[in-house]
């Protein structure tokens, strides 16, 4: 895991910018807190900031060129079944002067050219570059669990694994009001958009390669993309099972390789403890971590994870967090942050890898098992939807009997009103309407109330974009397809990047394998979801491994106190500062009388499940201020 960062000049004024290499890769120092390199040639510059975990010698040190020098690359991933391709590289007579990864997928690319990545299972970042035939090749990892953010003009092409590294570049900060507004819906900016009008982030299973010579145009292709493929004929239910055990087990055992100490997160929900269950079987006293709120008990879900450590004998610790140790740590958060992203479970996930880092360099993790397999609340409602028409119409007609108050995260009883309210609303939509309304924390017409400037054209057409897969049908496979090109790759991985790198460790997710995700695409509906539960074929593909009790529980999230906070602690500063009538009139970004009528509600007695909405303008406020505020 590393950081990596790249000039590459087309022109003579562009070659000025080769020196920007050093500044910008400095600011990927956290990714990559153990080693730096750079290489400079007549046209590009390439930079890399390591954290080292296979082949922790110098010999495993970045930017890394074959023998002859005309190759170099430099790499931000893990290559998990690297060995048995090294076998077969040393069996064709290539000399190998290390045992890193990076150097067995560099000599791939010497033979296969792009196709080499196919071959690679892992999560990568990547560029190569090749001095005689003066071309460049980047790609991205199958599920886009890494980033690869760039920027291109007339003169250059700059890359980098994250935002503040471009902006060490000089790129211009154009704000893209159609990505602020997709912010404020859904709390992040959807690949393959950013922040920025000029700067993309390259899409998940694609690669750029060009000629730096012959002004061939710089544009993407795709190697790789989930589809639903469904057989005529589905597996007997019994033996998809089976086959997803396995595949599973294969996944863990692949990352598990590591030349430094290994974890695994344990929420004590069903994926990390499929996790845990697996890993456990091929290491003795794994090393377990979980986080709770001594402050919150309805959020706190370490019972669930210490059953399961118990059961598989794990290292297991606990951090028992108040509410002022969650408190202290939001500057560092926020500090972190180069471009808008407002899940709030990110300050929780921040928090566990910090904790989690000071014992391992490397932590399993079970994301991604939600969106496959139908394991959130909008599955289920969904599924409803489709299958059961009669709730819908029940629901439509007593919808207006529903409290007023539409509730919050807060309670067991509010989140269920909450749920009731969004359940009514979704069921009047169209399924394209309800699928980015259920996505988000605000609706469409909610986010765009809050902008001055608006960009209607271009939002429809990314709509479009958005839910090309959702088609009304009995099953929800489209929508979990979506999820995956939304929600995963938008939200949850940018989370868990973000946050482990804040703190220097390593996130490996098994459930991403993309042999797992071929298979869970190629089941039917009704094996992930039916009328009675939800992750269907996970919970029983793994029944006997887990303890009984993590079968009966529901499923809260990763939920932090915000509500509380904005209320006391954050109040003077949210309205002096972030949201500071002055300021948001000088700022001329958002409606100031929307930004007052959310801070009336918000300190009223009734604020409503409105703390993500408030988080989603103090992360941005405070992304303006750093990045923007002169």
């Amino acid at each position: 895991m590393c950081g990596i960062a790249g000039v590459i000049a087309f022109t003579n004024e562009g070659k000025k910018n080769l020196e920007l290499i050093h500044p910008a890769t400095s600011c990927l120092a956290l990714r990559g807190p153990d080693a730096e390199g750079f290489i400079k040639d007549v046209h590009i510059a390439l930079g890399h900031r390591r954290l080292s975990i296979i082949d922790t010698s110098n010999a495993g040190t970045q930017p890394l060129s074959d023998e002859s020098g005309r190759y170099t690359i430099v790499f931000n991933g893990e290559f998990f079944n690297y060995k048995e391709h090294r076998e077969k590289l040393i069996e064709d007579g290539v000399h190998l002067k290390s045992e890193s990864d990076t150097e067995v997928l560099l000599h791939l690319y010497i033979q296969e050219g792009e196709k080499c990545i196919e071959k690679v299972n892992g999560f990568f970042a990547l560029c190569i570059y090749d001095k005689k035939e003066k071309t460049v090749f980047m790609a991205r990892d199958r599920m886009g669990v890494k980033p690869f953010l760039y920027y291109q003009d007339k003169d250059n092409l700059f890359f980098a694994s994250e935002m503040k590294s471009l902006q060490a570049f000089s790129v211009p900060k154009n704000v893209d009001h159609s990505s602020l507004q997709h912010y404020l819906q859904f709390n992040y900016i959807p690949n393959p958009w950013s922040i920025y009008s000029d700067v993309k982030k390259l899409k998940a299973g694609h690669f750029i390669k060009f000629n730096l010579m012959d002004g061939s145009p710089v544009a993407e292709a795709c190697y790789y993309k989930i589809t639903n493929h469904q057989p005529k004929v589905a597996p007997p239910y019994e033996h998809a099972q089976q086959e997803l055990f396995t595949l599973m087990r294969d996944a863990v055992e692949r990352r598990l390789v590591s030349d430094v100490p290994l974890g695994a997160f344990l929420s004590g929900g069903i994926d990390s403890s499929v996790i845990v269950g697996l890993a456990s079987q091929k290491v003795k006293g794994l090393h377990t971590f979980s986080i709770g709120y001594k402050d919150e008990p309805f959020f706190d879900e370490t019972h669930y994870a210490q059953l399961v450590a118990n059961m598989h004998g794990t290292e297991h610790t606990v951090f028992k967090l108040s509410n002022n140790e969650l408190f202290e740590n939001l500057d560092g958060i926020l500090n972190y942050i180069d471009e808008p992203f407002a899940d709030s479970s990110a300050i929780a996930v921040y928090i566990l890898s910090k904790y989690t880092r000071k014992k391992v360099t490397v932590a399993l993790s079970g994301d991604g098992a939600d969106e496959m397999f139908g394991g959130y609340q909008k599955h289920r409602a969904e599924w409803l939807i489709r299958n059961k028409p009669f709730v819908n119409t029940a629901v439509k007609i007593l919808s207006p009997l529903l409290p007023l108050k539409k509730g919050s995260r807060q309670s067991a009883f509010q989140n269920k009103i909450r749920q009731l309210h969004r359940y009514a609303e979704g069921a009047k939509l169209t399924a394209s309407e309800r699928y980015l309304r259920w996505c988000g924390v605000a609706s469409e017409k909610e986010a765009k109330q809050l902008l001055l400037q608006k960009d209607d054209k271009n939002l429809t057409a990314r709509k479009s974009q958005l839910v090309k897969n959702i088609q009304l049908q009995k099953g929800i496979n489209d929508v979990l397809l979506t999820d995956m090109d939304l929600v995963l790759t938008g939200d949850m991985l940018t989370k868990v990047d973000l946050m482990s790198m804040a703190n220097s460790l390593e996130i490996r997710n098994p459930f991403l394998d993309y042999k797992v995700v071929d298979f869970a695409f190629s089941l039917p509906s009704d094996y992930k979801i039916d009328g009675h539960q939800q992750k269907r074929i996970v919970k029983d593909a793994f029944r006997k491994i887990l303890p009984p009790e993590i079968y009966h529980r529901g499923k809260k999230g990763f939920e932090v106190p915000l509500l509380k906070w904005f209320q006391t602690e954050l109040r003077s500063k949210i309205e002096n500062v972030w949201l500071d009538d002055k300021f948001i009139r000088e700022q001329n970004v958002f409606d100031a009388n929307e930004i007052y009528l959310l801070k009336q509600q918000l300190f009223s007695d009734d604020p409503g499940d409105i703390q993500a909405r408030i988080w989603a303008l103090i992360v941005f406020q405070n992304w303006w201020l750093k990045y923007h505020h002169t």
